[in-house]
């Protein structure tokens, strides 16, 4: 996958670049997890870090990964996403699994970028649609998801294993 695309802040006229991660940013990806995680009081442990990371770095994983980085190159943000099929409508999506944005950073369009560039990838491919779910108290998030896509009347489970 080689997407690169300049996307212009919502709110100010410098711009981020959204492209997949490279292999050699485990760090500066580790970071704005890292930051993932505390946002969802759920701490990223080394090992879950490594894990997750040697499934965006594998291309026979379906995990990827998308950056937006500022001028300097430096990553402010990351949307993790994966194919899924939908049997009943007969197609594929891609479910955007996590999306977080550094809180300096926020305000300046980088969300709508990045899941813009997860949608970009589901064009190319063919995909039918990009869903994701949120915390019900996210509101900021929710805010924002409102405007980019439509709020559906599915409920979420989980059954722990």
């Amino acid at each position: 996958m080689s997407q690169e695309s300049t996307m212009p802040n919502e709110t100010t006229t410098t711009s981020v670049r959204v492209r997949p991660v490279a292999g050699n940013e485990f760090f500066a990806w580790h970071a704005v997890y890292t930051g993932y995680g505390e946002f969802y009081e759920s701490p990223l442990h080394d090992e879950k870090a490594v894990l997750v990371w040697s499934w965006i770095i594998d291309p026979e994983q379906e995990l990827e990964c998308l950056v937006a980085v500022d001028e300097s190159d430096q990553i402010v943000g990351l949307a993790h996403y994966r194919p899924f099929s939908r049997p009943l409508d007969g197609s594929r999506g891609l479910y955007l699994d996590d999306l977080f944005v550094l809180p300096e950073n926020r305000k300046q369009g980088i969300a709508t970028a990045l899941i813009e560039g997860v949608a970009d990838i589901g064009r190319r491919r063919g995909a039918s649609v990009v869903r994701w779910i949120t915390a019900k108290d996210n509101e900021t998030a929710r805010a924002l998801y409102d405007t980019l896509a439509e709020k559906t009347r599915w409920v979420t489970y989980d059954k722990a294993l």
